[in-house]
């Protein structure tokens, strides 16, 4: 649409005119391509009328590539919305539709925008002119760079260039509905120029539970909501460390049938050469991103853990392609080299090295990272990021993959992934460290069996990580 493409370019123009940073690595400049090429070609996919759709992070995307169909992901763009602080209007919106304020803070933005519901920025409808926040900005500074005050109130004077308009909650379903004309024009002009603010609205939804609970109620209510099918894969938890035949055949089943529903919604037959490169490419990929993943065992690391948060949007939107796969083995080289040249992109000296449950509070990552950086703490043990690294060989395994994600795994499981976290001592001067570590580890493959000998034996637990 017309419309969409003009809040590309605004897009575009409003971080053009974002101070510049500091140079990014190869793989990270890749990685940002794979993300945008994949809503870029969702909204393309959108506009010629094919079925685009909205996937959990933890669904097998491998099914949806073997039909060529386009998928994007509420979870990335929540996270998105929160990191520019409109995640809590969008909560409220979902709020007063009736969902609970206790459930997640991505269901609820995810469940608001479904609606139609999006933040735009208040203007004066008899000039057309933005309504400017006074609270808004930064310090006004002089060319000596002291913060210039106003005499009047004794207050510190804004920056009119770093100010911005009044913000406001609108329904861009309302908006569609006007007749064209200066009023619809301005008002989707309006519209806050953010990337988050393009995601093609849902043909279908793919669901898996493997995550959390919330997810089946989420994407039953996006199914709802725009009448459309949902695809469900059913990961129950998993009492014992292992995953028996019964429970891969539950999945398998399900696997089958999900595929049957993808040829009805893209009018194609399931392509099993497809089908087959996806899981190369995903397994690839995985492969990859559990090797940036150990990166941080290094002491000093050559990263910062805040970067694997970033990269998570990465494996997520585009685990089963090959460009995904390449451009991870590229940060990882770009590591690499970091390691040989003692070089990093944690923006301060490392004295202290910590372990991250969970997920950042998107819309307070200034406030976590100013005392870590106060303190020379880095991120160097996460737990959430490796969960995405799904590594199989076959059907069969690619069932028990699945199974091993947060909401599916038995505590044994849970205690054993955080310890491979925090359990692998970073080398230091080239030397091996204590032999403590090795009971340890061998814990952790009897937990897993004989999965985890590649795990014990390979890169994970290799000379130059201990």
């Amino acid at each position: 649409r017309k419309e969409a493409i003009e809040m590309a370019e605004e897009v575009k123009n409003t971080e053009a005119k974002k101070p510049a940073k500091k140079k990014v690595s190869p793989g990270v400049l890749a990685l940002r391509k794979v993300v945008d090429d994949v809503y870029e070609q969702a909204r393309e996919a959108k506009k010629r009328g094919e079925p685009v759709g909205w996937s959990s992070s933890k669904f097998p995307c491998e099914l949806a590539e073997a039909f060529d169909l386009k998928v994007v992901y509420p979870e990335n763009q929540a996270a998105g919305i929160a990191a520019n602080r409109d995640g809590e209007m969008l909560c409220q919106a979902a709020e007063d539709m009736g969902y609970d304020n206790d459930i997640c803070g991505y269901t609820r933005i995810s469940l608001a925008y479904a609606e139609g519901f999006r933040v735009g920025r208040k203007f004066d409808p008899a000039t057309g002119e933005f309504i400017i926040n006074p609270a808004s900005g930064k310090p006004l500074k002089d060319e000596n760079g002291n913060v210039v005050i106003d005499p009047e109130t004794g207050k510190p004077k804004k920056d009119p260039k770093t100010q911005v308009p009044y913000e406001e909650l609108v329904n861009i379903n309302e908006i569609e509905a006007l007749p064209d004309g200066p009023e619809k024009e301005m008002r989707l002009k309006a519209l806050k120029p953010i990337r988050q603010n393009l995601m093609p609205m849902p043909d279908f939804v793919l669901c898996c539970n493997n995550i959390c609970n919330c997810m089946t109620k989420w994407y039953e209510n996006i199914a709802r909501i725009h009448n459309i099918p949902l695809i469900m894969i059913d990961i129950p938890y998993n009492n014992d460390v292992e995953v028996d035949d019964s429970k891969v055949k539950y999945v398998r089943a399900q696997f089958d049938a999900a595929i049957k529903q993808l040829e009805q919604i893209s009018g194609k037959k399931f392509d099993e050469k497809k089908f087959e490169q996806a899981c190369a490419n995903a397994n690839r990929s995985a492969t990859a991103w559990l090797k940036v993943c150990d990166y941080l065992q290094y002491k000093p690391a050559p990263m910062s853990g805040f970067d694997l948060f970033n990269h998570m949007a990465d494996i997520v939107t585009a685990r089963g392609k090959v460009e995904t796969a390449e451009a991870f083995e590229q940060l990882a080289r770009d590591l690499e080299e970091n390691v040989k040249e003692g070089t990093t992109t944690l923006p301060f000296p490392e004295k202290k090295r910590i372990m991250f449950e969970g997920i950042p509070c998107w819309p307070k990552l200034p406030q976590l990272f100013k005392p870590l950086k106060e303190n020379g703490i880095n991120v160097t043990a996460v737990v959430y990021a490796p969960a995405f690294g799904f590594v199989y060989k076959d059907m069969d395994g690619m069932a028990r993959a699945y199974y091993k994600a947060p909401n599916s795994v038995c505590i044994e499981q849970g205690v054993a992934g955080r310890c491979l976290e925090r359990g692998h001592l970073p080398r230091q001067q080239g030397r091996r460290r204590s032999g403590a570590l090795q009971p340890l580890l061998q814990a952790v493959v009897r937990l897993y069996g004989r999965d985890a000998e590649t795990l014990y034996e390979g890169p994970r637990c290799s000379d130059r990580r201990l």
